[in-house]
Order: C-alpha cells, then structure tokens, then sequence
C-alpha cells in the first residue's frame, strides 16, 4: 500500500477518506485535522492556558503532543486514583511522568488518596457504578486544578470513537438531557468552572494510536483499566465498528450531523448553587463529589466500629 500523496510506503489506510498516508503526510494530516477541530468549534484560542488530563493512554497523550506540536500552551494532568490492581495507577502514572520528562513538559500529579484520604476504589464502595464514581472524582479534581491553576480550558483525548458511542447511547436510551450537552466543547455556567474541549473528536481510535505509534509516544496499550470489563461504552463501539467495517465514514457522518442539528435537544441550565463543602457548583447542599466523599467515610467508620 502506497501514500496517497507521495507514493512512499503508507503506514495507515483511512477507509472513510478513500486515503493512504505515509507517517510523513499522516503526522501533518493528524496535526491539520485537530488544528480543525479547535478552530471549527471555537475549542480554544491560540493564547489559551490549557490543562490536558493524561490517562497514560493513547488518547490523552497524543492529544498533548499534537498540541504541543500546534504550538499551544499545555500542561497535563494525571489523576492518581490509586488503583492497585494490576498496577494500574502507578504504570500509567509512570508512563504520563516519563512522557513530560523527554519533552521537558510540565505535569501536575494529584493524588486523590493523598489528598482526601481514600483511593477511587474505596469510593466506589456502594451503590454506585464505577465509571460513575470515577467521572465524578475526575471532573471535579479536573475543575479544582484548572482554577487553582489559573487555566483556560480543559482538554480530555474523547476522540471519534468515544463520541459516537457516547451519542449512540444517549439516543438509545432518549436522554435528550445529555445528548444536548454533547459537544466539542461544553461551555462553563459557573465562574468556577472551565469550559472543556475535545481536539481529538474528529479523529478516531485507530488515528491516535496509530499517531502514537508514529511519533513513539510510549503510552499504557497492554493495560486496560481493570474496572472497565463489561462497560456498556465497549459494547457500543464494537457495535459501531461493524458498521464501520461495512461502511466506511459512517462514525464520522453520524457525529458531525449530529452537531449540526443537536440544538433540537434542549436542556435546562444548572441553578447557580455552590456546595458548602467544597464550594464548587452544585445542584444540592452537597455537589456530587463531596457526597460521595462523605458516604465513604460514612461506610469506612461503620466498619471500623
């Protein structure tokens, strides 16, 4: 197979696009596409402080790099949710650590166990699912270094294919409340907040791992998070995938179509509370976060008892 653009040996072929791509074309065709992205959905200016939150993976890791790349001004973020099985936590951790070390970027640890006294595990100890649990415990770590920080936006690796399924699922499922809250970037509705933007949705997982390769990102690619087994997310992709395979461009058609009519979705704005724990923005007396905190500890005191 044969760069579409110089005859070179290609290294990727992109059904969807009819296109071939040698790493050469593919590097600049990757960099153009999330250069794209940022200016077709207003993601970020070229001034912008941006805080990246790195897994250790793929995603958020390729997503650093090209926006480094591009010449924006990012730092990461690697949460450490304390996951001891499998090593989880401190292998990804390292490979976000080692990533910033060779190309001399900064990034910001937090540890969620230091910091509150209880790893992810141990908050999710109830009823709730556990990528319940843990979006809660990001997004609000997530908003707490922005502003501590001083950033602009926030930038997550959601790529194409998260996206879609994401889509998918709230379309299944009719939840017009979510689907009208997707979008490349979702704009902050309290001061404390930051808007939070997504480069990569244009691109899909084969794309960023395939510009990870390239560009000899060492990222987690053996390991997945050992929670994640059954998630109804993979399910939805696999799904997707096979209709990809028959035919291609179909993610990518979905998606963008999608963005062009979802203000046929409407969704309430959040009251402009703030917690009196934390002070962030919340619904209740308590936000989300700070009450799963308590009920933690709540369950962690009975059993010591």
């Amino acid at each position: 197979m044969r760069c579409s653009r110089c005859r070179e040996q290609a290294v990727i072929n992109l059904r969807a696009h009819r296109l071939a791509l040698c790493e050469e074309h593919f590097v600049e065709r990757f960099l153009e596409v999330v250069e794209r992205a940022i200016r077709r959905y207003s993601l970020m200016r070229r001034s912008s402080r941006v805080l990246v939150a790195v897994s250790g993976g793929k995603d958020s890791l390729a997503l650093w790099d090209a926006l480094t790349e591009l010449g924006y001004r990012a730092d990461g973020l690697y949460i450490d949710l304390g996951i001891r099985r499998q090593d989880y936590s401190r292998i990804s951790r390292e490979k976000a650590e080692r990533f910033a070390e060779q190309r001399g970027l900064e990034l910001r640890v937090f540890s969620v166990q230091e910091e509150y006294g209880l790893s992810m595990p141990e908050l999710r100890r109830g009823s709730r699912e556990v990528c319940s649990v843990c979006g809660i415990v990001k997004r609000h770590v997530m908003n707490r270094v922005a502003l501590e920080g001083g950033y602009h936006v926030l930038a997550t690796g959601h790529n194409l294919d998260d996206e879609a399924s994401v889509l998918l699922s709230n379309l299944l499922r009719w939840n017009t409340e979510l689907a009208a809250r997707q979008a490349p970037r979702v704009e902050a509705w309290h001061e404390k907040l930051r808007p939070k933007v997504k480069p990569l949705c244009l691109l899909t997982e084969k794309e960023t791992a395939t510009y990870a390769l390239v560009r000899g990102i060492d990222y987690v690619s053996e390991l997945e998070c050992p929670f994640s087994a059954g998630a109804t997310s993979i399910a939805l992709k696999e799904a997707l995938n096979r209709i990809e395979e028959h035919s291609p461009g179909t993610k990518l058609y979905f998606y963008t179509q999608f963005l062009k009519h979802r203000r046929i979705f409407r969704s309430e704005k959040p009251a402009k509370r703030e917690c009196r724990s934390c002070g962030f923005p919340s619904a209740g007396e308590l936000c989300s976060f700070c009450r799963l905190l308590l009920k933690s500890r709540l369950r962690g005191e009975k059993r010591d008892n």
